[in-house]
């Protein structure tokens, strides 16, 4: 593998709701990869958000109405393909990501083909039922997927455009990021993590009950289907 260029990257920001974050995001990730395409995906957000992206300088793509994470990480990777760009960078609207992390993430996509920003769970400011559910969840992916990795509820990732053209993860939540992780580590390949900063400040749009149960039954589908084989 050799190292990829920031010009022929796409930071994908999938945003709802997000007008009072966006802007640092974009001023951070601008200052850490001044040459990487901003994309900002508006999932149907009704508070200015893609109006602050486009004055930021960032490429659009608006939802009229919410579809999901995942669904705007779809449509960011296919941007990117389209596009003809060689790497993703997936980083959340809500600051909870530290921007001055994109370059080692990309970094690292000379020696793997999927770069997890990888957080610290203890004594940190992660709450914890999130702490729980994280390392519960990242156990259980790891099992599916054969890999080893501590943080696989991360959002924060880099991806080469091989990743992005030959897995198709389903689901238009949060599950999408669950069966990417499973799909990509049975398809061969490699997944490595860096780590980042623990960061909490505003709240969430993950919702702890509809949104666990989807990635449960994410995993679930790939035991099931890992049995039968």
């Amino acid at each position: 593998m050799t190292a990829v260029a920031a010009d022929r990257t796409a930071v994908l920001v999938p945003a709802l709701d997000a007008a009072r974050t966006l802007h640092s995001v974009l001023t951070g990730i601008a200052q850490a990869l001044p040459d990487a395409q901003q994309v900002v995906i508006d999932d149907g957000s009704t508070d200015g958000t893609g109006r602050v992206a486009r004055e930021q300088g960032a490429h659009v793509i608006c939802f009229e109405r919410n579809r999901g994470k995942g669904a705007a990480l779809r449509a960011g990777f296919e941007w990117t393909i389209a596009n003809g760009l060689d790497a993703a960078i997936t980083i959340d609207a809500d600051g909870q990501h530290d921007p001055r992390c994109a370059p080692a993430l990309l970094a690292r996509l000379d020696c793997a083909d999927i770069v997890i920003g990888t957080r610290e769970r203890l004594g940190t400011p992660m709450p914890l039922q999130r702490r729980l559910s994280n390392a519960l969840s990242s156990a259980a992916i790891n099992r599916c997927a054969g890999t080893v990795l501590p943080d696989t509820q991360s959002g924060y990732r880099a991806l080469s455009a091989a990743v992005l053209r030959r897995v198709h993860p389903a689901g238009d939540r949060y599950e999408f990021e669950t069966d990417l992780i499973i799909l990509a580590a049975r398809a061969g390949f490699t997944i490595t993590g860096v780590p980042i900063p623990t960061i909490y400040g505003a709240p969430s749009h993950f919702r702890p009950v509809h949104d666990t149960m989807r990635v449960i039954a994410t995993i679930w589908r790939h035991r099931r289907s890992a049995l039968h084989h």
